[in-house]
């Protein structure tokens, strides 16, 4: 069986229940596992030699719209709220089909394996042109990166009064019957999986009640994970109340959309009501920082969710939304935004990178990853801490979320080495990136 050592780390960020950092540490992979960590540790295998680094779990990202990456700062949507962000955009997504799916989902995916990401939820919820949440799939594949996709779903158009455009919204039946064949084509409940797939309605003003609730029935027949979007910002509210008669937190709990399989984007405008129903019932949430702030959305009151005891990861949100795809730096957005809301106190810099590793992979219910111990997945990041960005800093993991980098140096996903020396290892990135561009133009023009 392979083994790779990596050796000699400024520090390594273990993640294990003590919060062990261990300075001078090895991590020593066999088998796309971690066989152990700690110091003076040797391998007949080769040698990833880590001085001037800090090393950590890989990232995860709970929240994604990756085709969304063909549709960075579109003029129109660069300075609305978000349902007027939407409306500019449903109607260019619109021609997308399956190589712009395929195409933007593998940028997206690259430049979250330059941040340091080694997990990624995504969630797809138009298919328009043929496309197939089977496309998402092959790019991650590609990619190198583990993957928790879900089928998302529009089902109400504008003329039954729902946001999308009718040519975006599917048939109710077709859906369930797509979500049924996703699951049992590619749905991996093992340990170790690399592909693991949920259910994920769009939103509460795009699909059904109906729809919600077949859809949380269905995920607890096949043991799936549920996801939506919640409470993003005052016009959710506002479509809520006047939609349902109520707020998104019972929404969600008359539906049967609470529990520790379920877990909800943004949730900007949660109250103290829904935060005790969250960690009453293990509900996670995928807290999306920066296109919060680039929608005006608001500050979520993520300080409150913690101390409640709410499972709270971060998340990227689309491109399109965002616009960028690092989840290193959501980490110290998050950092400053609850600083901002509640004090210089509120959150510190391992707790942002807690989040944005093990808080991670306990929203997507993987209990194997979001740590360096032995026997979980070699999942691990490594952080030349050397470089301009953290010259002069005093404590090198606390730069990471701090000063940077915000781009790592090497990236492990089950133990096969995805970023080597700053640079995508599985893929030629500048063909796809040409590619990008070409797609790109032609949706313009």
């Amino acid at each position: 069986m392979s083994e790779t050592l990596i050796r000699g780390a400024a520090s390594v960020v273990t993640m294990n229940g003590a919060r062990s950092e261990i300075a001078g540490g090895d991590v020593l992979v066999r088998g796309g596992i971690i066989a152990a960590v700690g110091k003076g540790l040797t391998t007949k295998g080769p040698v990833v030699e880590a001085r001037g680094c800090v090393v950590t779990p890989g990232l995860v990202n709970t929240h994604h719209h990756l085709y969304q990456t063909l549709t960075r700062a579109v003029p129109g949507g660069q300075d609305a709220l978000l349902f007027g962000w939407l409306k500019t955009l449903y109607p260019i997504w619109a021609r997308f089909g399956p190589d712009e799916m395929r195409i933007s989902a593998l940028i997206g995916l690259a430049e979250l394996a330059l941040s340091g990401c080694s997990q990624s939820s995504d969630h797809l919820y138009l298919f328009p042109g043929g496309a197939r949440l089977d496309d998402t799939i092959d790019a991650a594949r590609e990619i190198g990166l583990r993957f928790h996709p879900t089928r998302g779903a529009m089902s109400i158009g504008e003329s039954a009064g729902g946001l999308p455009p009718d040519t975006l919204v599917e048939r109710e039946t077709a859906i369930l019957a797509d979500m049924v064949r996703v699951i049992d084509a590619f749905h991996d409940p093992a340990e170790g999986a690399m592909v693991r797939i949920g259910l994920a309605p769009c939103s509460p003003f795009s699909v059904s009640r109906d729809l919600m609730r077949e859809a949380a029935v269905l995920a607890r027949d096949k043991h799936v994970m549920l996801h939506t979007h919640l409470a993003e910002n005052d016009e959710d509210i506002a479509y809520s109340m006047a939609s349902f008669g109520c707020r998104p937190g019972q929404y969600a709990e008359d539906l049967g959309w609470t529990g520790d399989d379920v877990w909800h984007a943004h949730c900007v405008k949660l109250d103290r009501a829904e935060i005790d129903l969250f960690a009453r019932s293990g509900t996670g949430i995928a807290h999306c920082p920066c296109s919060n702030c680039r929608l005006g959305s608001g500050i979520a009151p993520v300080r409150a969710m913690r101390d409640s005891g709410v499972n709270v990861a971060l998340g990227v949100d689309g491109s399109a939304s965002n616009d960028a795809g690092n989840l290193a730096l959501e980490a110290r957005q998050m950092l400053l935004l609850q600083r901002v809301a509640n004090g210089a106190e509120a959150m510190a810099a391992r707790e942002a990178l807690e989040i944005a590793t093990l808080g991670g992979a306990r929203v997507l219910g993987r209990p194997d990853c979001g740590s360096l111990e032995p026997g979980k997945r070699a999942d691990i990041a490594i952080w030349d801490v050397s470089g301009i960005e953290a010259a002069g800093a005093w404590d090198p993991v606390a730069a990471l979320v701090l000063c940077g980098p915000g781009r790592v140096r090497d990236l492990f996903v089950e133990g096969r080495q995805v970023v080597r020396d700053g640079q995508l290892a599985t893929i030629e990135l500048p063909r796809y990136i040409e590619d990008q561009h070409r797609l790109a133009a032609r949706l313009m023009g």
